[in-house]
């Protein structure tokens, strides 16, 4: 997977500044929605909410693999052990 795989960059602003690259891809460590985690949960346990367009884990389905972590492309997700 390429550093290229964050969002676009918005209108006004250049792939050519760095300081643009390193905020839209290293900055945010929010989720922007890409579906990444939705393709690689192989339990079908991740989805998106039709009405508020967020992403929804059934933690009653999810067996840990932690694909979902290891894959997004923005760090949003991270596996926290069980107290």
């Amino acid at each position: 997977m390429s550093g290229r795989a964050c969002t676009p960059p918005g209108p006004g602003r250049r792939d050519d500044d760095p300081a643009v690259e390193a905020s839209r891809c290293l900055g945010a460590l929010a989720c922007d929605y890409c579906d990444v985690c939705v393709l690689m949960c192989p339990e079908l346990c991740i989805t998106r909410d039709a009405a508020s367009g967020r992403i929804v884990i059934d933690l009653d389905l999810c067996k840990g693999c932690g694909l979902c972590a290891r894959y997004c492309p923005k760090g949003a997700l991270r596996m926290v052990p069980d107290l």
